[in-house]
């Protein structure tokens, strides 16, 4: 059985681990999570770890990439691999290292995920529809503008989940059509908004958000009090929201759209657009907050098209006489 074949494999590698190398028990853990998840690869293919080849580690790569698993990730799986193969080599096990010359997972052109215009514009006007409906009530509306709100700056600002839920009043500089955005390592950066998120966030403000952080307890008046939360975006009761709801949301805007979308594909969809009308990299990395403008350059290819589409409609030359 291809299962206990790997299985005997792993063992010995793992015995190898702690015995010669003397890892750490959270270490050895590390290594057996990724390998097993490469053996149940290969077993689905009917291959062993001892037969598998190059191309078939490169598909398991390719896949952790299509299952949105980051690239820090994968290069800690293939470099477990890399001390697998290494030592069934030492051990005269195999003739041949599969992992050999395959490159970093940080030099792999995995294009992102981006939906099309018209599917944007469908996910955008996806709670418009909720507010169009006769039947909605007060409560239904609020969350119908806070979504769409969140929607348009998502795509306005190319933002991550974690610096929508954790935007502040105090960073929406609405009037000057940008807010500020703490992204990864506490960097901040600003992000300009278009006029759709600027009137999008106006209604949201004015008619929704006020009713959202109503709390439940009743005041000396008799009204309902309210919770004064200093975040953007807030759930019923001024309470924080969470990455599952806000992952369900924009799930459920995109259903119109025949897609089902992620926030990081609006995300991308932000980038994708920008460089499709014309902007530089360097541009969309400032809006993206890319440390290094290598993370943008996935985007190039979109900048090459357009190249290539502009000279050929546009030089006397570029058509077959």
């Amino acid at each position: 059985m291809a299962a206990d074949a790997n299985s005997r494999v792993l063992s010995g590698f793992l015995d190898y681990l702690k015995i010669e190398k003397g890892l750490a028990s959270l270490s050895i853990s590390a290594y057996t999570t990724d390998i097993c998840q490469f053996s149940e690869f290969l077993e689905k293919h009917r291959r062993l770890l001892l037969t598998a080849r190059r191309a078939d580690v490169r598909d398991f790569l390719q896949q952790l990439f299509s299952h949105q698993v980051d690239g820090r990730s994968v290069g800690r799986k293939l470099s477990a691999l890399r001390h697998l193969y290494r030592y069934l080599l030492l051990d005269k096990k195999i003739e041949h290292d599969p992992t050999l010359d395959i490159e970093s997972p940080r030099q792999w052109k995995v294009l992102p995920k981006a939906l099309a215009r018209d599917e944007m514009e469908a996910t955008l006007a996806a709670p418009l529809r909720r507010l169009g409906n006769p039947a909605a009530n007060t409560a239904s509306a609020a969350l119908a503008h806070r979504d769409r709100a969140m929607l348009e700056v998502f795509y306005a600002g190319a933002l991550r989940v974690s610096e929508v839920i954790s935007a502040k009043l105090e960073d929406l500089k609405l009037n000057a059509g940008y807010m500020l955005v703490h992204g990864k390592g506490d960097k901040e950066r600003v992000v300009p908004l278009g006029k759709s998120a600027q009137q999008a966030l106006t209604e949201y403000l004015a008619k929704a958000r006020p009713d959202l952080a109503a709390g439940k307890r009743k005041g000396t008046s008799g009204t309902l009090s309210t919770k004064n939360s200093p975040l953007l975006f807030i759930a019923r009761g001024g309470r924080k929201l969470t990455r599952q709801r806000i992952w369900q949301m924009v799930r459920a805007a995109s259903i119109g759209s025949g897609r089902t979308a992620s926030p990081h594909m609006l995300r991308h969809s932000c980038a994708t657009h920008m460089v499709e009308n014309g902007a530089d990299l360097r541009t969309v990395q400032t809006i993206l907050g890319h440390a290094d403008i290598s993370t943008t350059q996935v985007y190039t290819h979109l900048a090459l098209d357009r190249l290539r589409t502009v000279y050929q409609k546009h030089h006397p030359r570029a058509k077959a006489r």
